[in-house]
C-alpha cells in the first residue's frame, strides 16, 4: 500500500483529550524503548531550565516550551494531524477532507518525529517542543537513535513509500533500499526551462499533495504509477536530477 512519509512542524496546536500518551497506541509498536528513551531524557532535561533553554535552543519568549515538556507523560493528547500546524499542515486541512480521505491519512501517512520517531497521522501525541538536531543527555545523537531502529521497521512498508520530509527529518529514518521508495523535491520551472528548488511554497505544495492522495487515495506501487496518478489529477511530477528521486513542478 501507498504510504507518505511527513516531517513535523515546530509549531503545535495546545490542548487535546485528557488520554495521556501511550506507547501502545502509536504505529510502530516495535520502536517503544527508543521513545522512551527520548521522552525520559526531555522530561528529565526540563528539571534543569537554564540546560534545557541551551539544548533546545529557546529565546526568551519560548521558554514557556520547557514546561511543555516536562509534562509529557501526563500532558492532553491529539491526533498527530492536528497536532501540528504550520504551511504543510495548513495545506493539507486534515480536519475538512472527509471522513474517508481522514481514515486513509490515519493507515498510510507518518509523520517523522524527534521525540517519538515515525507515528501515524491520527495516533494520539502530546505537544512538545524537540528538534532534529538537538543533543540530549544520556541518549544518542537522535540520528544515531533513530535512524537505524526506524530503516529496520520501515522495511516492512509495502507499496510505494512517497517521502516527503526535510532533509534532516529523513536521516532520522532512511527508507531501506529493499522499499520501493521515490523523495520528493518541489521546484518551479522558468520560461526558459531552468529549474530552482523552492522554499515556502515547498511545504504548501506537499501538504496540498498529501491532500490530494488523501481524497483520491490511489494504489501505487512505483514511482510510474505516481507519475501516472499525477497526470490525471493535473499535477506535474517527473524523475528528479537525482536517483531516487522526483520533482513537484509547483508555482514560485
Amino acid at each position: 500500500m501507498t504510504t507518505i512519509l511527513l516531517p513535523p512542524s515546530e509549531t503545535k496546536r495546545a490542548g487535546g483529550s485528557d488520554a495521556p500518551l501511550a506507547y501502545d497506541g502509536l504505529a510502530l509498536p516495535v520502536l517503544a524503548p527508543r521513545r522512551e528513551a527520548v521522552v525520559a531524557s526531555v522530561v528529565a532535561l526540563s528539571a534543569d531550565p537554564d540546560l534545557a533553554a541551551r539544548v533546545l535552543k529557546l529565546s526568551p519568549r519560548q521558554l514557556g516550551e520547557i514546561q511543555v515538556n516536562a509534562v509529557l507523560r501526563t500532558a492532553p493528547t491529539m491526533p498527530a494531524v492536528d497536532r501540528y500546524t504550520g504551511v504543510l499542515f495548513d495545506a493539507l486541512d486534515a480536519a475538512t477532507v472527509g471522513a474517508e480521505a481522514r481514515a486513509w491519512l490515519g493507515e498510510h501517512a507518518l509523520i517523522q518525529t524527534a521525540l517519538l520517531g515515525p507515528v501515524g497521522a491520527l495516533d494520539a501525541i502530546p505537544s512538545y517542543r524537540l528538534a532534529a538536531g538537538a543533543s540530549l543527555p544520556g541518549v544518542p545523537p537522535l540520528r544515531r537513535h533513530w535512524a537505524p531502529a526506524v530503516a529496520e521497521a520501515f522495511g516492512g512498508l509495502r507499496g510505494l513509500v512517497i517521502d516527503l520530509r526535510s532533509e534532516a527529518y529523513a536521516a532520522l529514518g532512511p527508507v531501506p533500499a529493499g522499499v520501493a521508495s521515490t523523495y520528493v523535491r518541489v521546484v518551479a520551472e522558468g520560461a526558459d526551462g531552468t529549474v530552482r528548488a523552492l522554499n515556502h511554497f515547498n511545504k504548501k505544495a506537499k501538504g496540498l499533495l498529501t491532500r490530494r492522495l488523501a481524497q483520491t487515495r490511489p494504489a501505487l506501487s512505483d514511482v510510474g504509477d505516481l507519475v501516472a496518478w499525477a497526470a490525471t489529477e493535473g499535477l506535474v511530477i517527473r524523475p528528479g536530477a537525482r536517483a531516487g528521486e522526483v520533482e513537484l513542478v509547483g508555482e514560485g
